[in-house]
């Protein structure tokens, strides 16, 4: 393609609303053009990244056995009903009507059409195992875009659905671990190193999850490891050990006076006692929805030891929540009746109790004594709080944490979620009324798994990893072009030999961007480095004069002289060398 033909309108300015390599150099460069808030049009050359990244992707799942669909993303509000999602999914989930008033979603995933479309597929066990996918547009009202495509109203993203026989779980796992082998390749063949991580389920359902992170001092999600066995979850599902105290049994609880003394710092320097024996008390919101809209509040008491944080997703999934939130301070005070910052169980009625473990072994402890400038002192909790109905695991791990598997101290480093697998069992066939003839006759619920990648964002993740003061530094599984011909001065010889390098190298199927520009050396040096091509040769009459051009590699920034009538050759080689670090021989 030469430059005059395309459109890639780079920019030197760095965009006030980027934040983020990623988000800066690919408006910079011209892939992508904000249109609203969170969301982007693609151009030309992202355009280019963006569907080598889906042939990527489509070449694994083929080999997997995968088949692609083309689904719409304009959904009835009536399958999101019966799956229950329409009502879990909350403000994020983009509504809208038609001019008939009927309810639509502009889906953000498609479990419920594919379910849909393969219900009246598969009749018998012999319809399965069968797995389908498609690449299309999401939509997500997100309530605070950022960071470009990494977090946009609206993405591509890559969704695979497999439908198994109700009791074959091994057929589940094989599927499962095909995709898991099928991600790390795709993701290796654009260049990325992932690290696949035990993940929540969340509004997807499911016993079993494991997300696709890129180590990135950006990413919005925390990932616990430890670096002695390998252990690795999001911080929503991480478990940890913590240090053990030895409590001593002080006597009878009593209330004590505590004026204005209302945070765990505050009460701890108040009576000179560590965090450890202090209870720290937060009232929840958990919400509840069915398919007849009719709401279920019910506040949730939820406690743990003074030095730790409730984890609120571990906390959902026990209350088996849709929705759950902190109770305000007008709330606990009207509703509750208990001054905020003075909260504890001690005597409550009417309201659930749940505890971290933390909290079991806990003697000569302090909590909230339910009186405003009042805390309890010398709290047994098996003996004072009969009221707690389970202990379960509700803490957030912190760094330092011993690890559960080997006892070794966890690390906790941030990532971008790339990728999501998911075991979803039948909670999606059951809710669609979707079965099958079993071998023994029976009428059954096939279980499902489901699978995502985000494209976008997976270019995105691509660039953060290689950039660097000069713009990106692509892979060349991914790059837009695989060659920048680079004339000083598009006209005499130079013009001859841009043109028939050029002609020869796309004839044979490479991909070459020759800018003819009538511009300064300088800005067409600048924008070569800003879009990342992996190599360039630059032509220009004293270099021609000598017989020799000047081959570039971006990411190592060696320059060499070559000779001209051996460039084509020393280009392919060149070109070939490099796509060899991103081939997986199976």
């Amino acid at each position: 393609m030469k430059y005059s033909q395309t459109f890639i309108p780079t920019s030197k300015e760095v965009p006030r609303e980027a934040t983020i390599s990623s988000h800066i150099l690919m408006l910079r460069s011209g892939m992508i053009k904000k249109l609203s808030s969170g969301v982007y049009s693609l151009l030309p050359i992202g355009l280019r990244v963006i569907r080598k990244i889906e042939n990527i992707i489509r070449e694994e799942m083929d080999k997997i056995g995968s088949i692609e669909f083309q689904l719409p993303v304009l959904i009835p509000a009536e399958l999101w009903k019966k799956s229950g999602r329409w009502y879990a999914m909350g403000p994020e989930l983009m509504r809208l009507k038609d001019r008939n008033r009927q309810d639509f979603v502009l889906s953000p995933t498609h479990e419920e059409v594919f379910t849909d479309i393969m219900k009246d597929h598969i009749k018998s066990y012999r319809d399965l195992p069968i797995t389908v996918y498609q690449i299309g547009l999401k939509f997500r009202d997100e309530i605070r875009p950022r960071f470009g495509v990494m977090r946009a109203k609206t993405f591509l993203m890559k969704d695979a659905y497999s439908f198994h026989q109700e009791e074959d779980w091994d057929s589940l796992q094989k599927t499962y671990s095909d995709m898991s082998r099928a991600y790390k390749k795709i993701f290796y063949k654009c260049g990325l190193d992932t690290i696949p991580v035990e993940a929540d389920s969340g509004a997807m359902g499911g016993n079993k999850s494991e997300e696709f992170m890129v180590p990135s001092h950006i990413g919005e999600e925390e990932i616990v490891q430890c670096p002695s066995c390998g252990y690795v979850a999001n911080m929503e599902k991480a478990v940890s050990k913590i240090n053990e105290v030895s409590y001593t049994d002080c006597g009878n609880i009593e209330l004590y006076h505590t004026p204005n003394v209302k945070t765990i710092d505050d009460l701890s320097h108040f009576l000179n006692k560590g965090r450890e024996y202090l209870i720290k008390t937060m009232v929840y919101k958990a919400i509840s929805e069915g398919e007849d809209k009719k709401d279920e509040n019910q506040y949730v008491m939820a406690l743990v030891r003074g030095d730790l944080n409730i984890n609120e997703i571990k906390l959902k999934n026990y209350l088996g929540a849709v929705e759950l939130e902190p109770a305000d301070e007008r709330e606990i005070e009207e509703k509750i009746g208990i001054p905020p910052g003075f909260m504890s169980p001690v005597g409550l009625k009417g309201i659930r109790v749940v505890a971290d473990e933390s909290v079991r072994k806990i003697k000569c402890g302090v909590c909230g004594g339910n009186k405003r400038d009042y805390h309890f002192v010398n709290v047994n909790v098996e003996r004072d709080l009969p009221n707690i109905e389970a202990f379960t695991d509700l803490k957030t791990v912190r760094e330092g944490d011993f690890c559960t598997n080997c006892g070794n101290k966890l690390k906790i480093f941030r990532g971008i979620e790339l990728g999501h697998i998911f075991q979803l069992g039948n909670k999606y066939t059951k809710a669609f009324s979707m079965t099958y003839l079993a071998e023994d006759g029976k009428e059954k619920y096939p279980i499902m798994g489901c699978y995502g990648i985000g494209v976008e964002r997976t270019a995105a993740a691509v660039i953060e990893q290689n950039h660097d003061e000069d713009g990106i530094i692509w892979p060349i599984s991914v790059a837009p072009y695989h060659l920048y011909i680079l004339p000083i001065k598009y006209a005499g010889k130079a013009k001859e030999v841009s043109d028939r390098i050029y002609s020869n190298l796309i004839n044979q199927r490479y991909e070459v961007l020759l800018d003819d520009r009538e511009l300064r050396p300088g800005v067409k040096f600048k924008d070569a480095d800003l879009i990342g091509i992996p190599f360039r040769i630059t032509i220009g009459d004293k270099g021609l004069a000598k017989g020799k051009v000047e081959l570039y590699e971006r990411r190592t920034k060696k320059k060499e002289l070559i000779p001209v009538d051996e460039a084509e050759n020393i280009l392919k080689e060149k070109i070939e060398q490099e796509f060899t670090k991103y081939r997986i021989i199976s």
